[in-house]
């Protein structure tokens, strides 16, 4: 079947809807899997009192946050293919169901001092789930708002999967803000931090609803002739987009949990800043994602994909070690919200057309396990415990500015994947 063929077997489901649909369900898995950073200081705790060094405890939890993005490969892969060979929507409600799972193990895991390892291996497996979960999500649902645009505003329908992320965020450091607001200290500890994971489980049937009104947009399903095994065509015909697309993902999600998650653990862990503080600049990072995301791929739209990518990453390669260095230099929340509010705009405006590159590199066919493949192999290593890695530079160097550099490392690495690629925006894909 011909891109053209494709192209008008598109559903003709209202935009407005689909969108609404895949951003809710979004925001509401990355609800579930990232509101664990923000309990991160508490969980280290909670769950890994083997130092009586809060760096330490801070970078084990990190480690267990990092473990969800382990799986996240293997759930790309597996939904992925899935999403390809069945249809985007019965991949998406099972991303989502599985998500719940994850979260619903953190509800009743025990901590360290009332069942001794059995609760850090429940978080453990937890992540695991719940990496997984994601692996498969990010790429079937980026997919799926492409397959609703035309060559002209697919930018704008992808920067939907951004906001969705922000939103999520967003939505999960304000609820962890709001109960150590409402709840004394001591009930934030014994119980509160389980309220926070069981608000998004109960959230998951809103989403499971909504995403079933969705109109299918796979290859398999419009056009089962089309359809070939992936995995195979993946390995064989697309291996210098599946290596651009890792290398362009490593220099956004390497920036992306230093400044919109490590930044505010550092400001308690090696600052000393009240948790509320950081809390309020995670915050601010997911509610400038949220607002900037659709404007960022609206300009994607009109200038292109690589212009639009390079040009805020190398402002952001040029401002991190100095904002970095002014945090630590003036430590108070006035700076601190100003770094990070600086630092993310470059980093939004760069990751929204990042994330609509990363599918129009690969045909409909193998469009959601391609995208879920490289994201989630670039987000493994390079996002997922980006912070783990920043906590034990400045425990190795002594400097808290070391973070920064391996930020800058990242957006460096990701400039030959940029290289690689061809200008995708405007113009027709198989």
């Amino acid at each position: 079947m011909t891109a053209a063929q494709l192209s008008a077997a598109r559903p003709a489901a209202p935009s407005r809807r689909a969108i609404t649909a895949i951003t809710v369900g979004n925001a509401l898995e990355f609800y579930d899997f990232i509101v664990y950073s923000a309990l991160a200081t508490l969980m280290g705790r909670l769950f890994f009192p083997f130092s009586d060094e809060p760096l330490l405890q801070l970078m084990l939890s990190f480690a267990v946050f990092g473990t969800g993005f382990v799986s996240r490969p293997i759930g790309g892969i597996v939904i992925g293919l899935y999403a390809d060979r069945c249809g985007r929507k019965p991949a998406l409600r099972l991303s989502l169901w599985l998500m719940a799972i994850g979260s619903l193990l953190f509800v009743v895991a025990p901590t360290y001092a009332q069942a001794g390892l059995l609760g850090p291996a429940l978080v453990l497996l937890g992540r695991l789930v719940q990496g997984f979960a994601v692996g498969g999500q990010v790429g079937a649902a980026t997919s799926m708002l492409m397959e609703y645009a035309d060559d002209r505003s697919r930018g704008y329908y992808c920067s939907w999967q951004l906001f969705s992320q922000g939103l999520g965020v967003l939505t999960g450091t304000l609820t962890v803000s709001a109960l150590s607001g409402l709840l004394p200290a001591a009930a934030m500890e014994a119980w509160g931090w389980r309220l926070v994971f069981a608000i998004g489980v109960l959230a998951i049937p809103v989403g499971e609803y909504i995403r079933s009104q969705l109109d299918e947009t796979a290859a398999s399903a419009l056009a089962p002739q089309a359809a070939a095994e992936p995995a195979a065509s993946l390995l064989r015909r697309h291996g210098r987009q599946l290596l651009a697309g890792v290398l362009l993902t490593i220099g956004g999600t390497g920036p992306v949990f230093i400044v919109g998650h490590y930044l505010a653990n550092h400001a308690v862990t090696v600052l000393g800043m009240p948790l509320a503080v950081a809390i309020w600049a995670a915050s601010t990072s997911a509610l400038l994602q949220v607002l900037l995301a659709v404007p960022a791929g609206r300009w994607s739209d009109r200038v292109g994909r690589r212009k639009s990518l390079l040009w805020p990453r190398l402002v952001l390669l040029l401002l991190i070690y100095p904002g970095f260095m002014l945090v630590n230099a003036v430590p108070g929340w006035p700076v601190l919200l100003l770094v990070v509010a600086a630092l993310t705009v470059p980093l939004v405006y760069t990751s929204v057309p990042g994330i609509a590159l990363l599918p129009e590199l690969f045909p409909r066919r193998i469009r959601a396990s391609g995208m879920s493949i490289v994201y989630c192999v670039g987000v493994m290593i390079f996002g997922g415990f980006a912070q783990f890695f920043a906590a034990g530079l400045v425990r190795l160097t002594g400097d808290p500015n070391a973070p920064a550099l391996y930020a800058a490392l990242c957006i460096l690495v990701s400039l030959i994947g940029l290289a690689m690629v061809p200008e995708t925006a405007n113009r027709p894909l198989d």
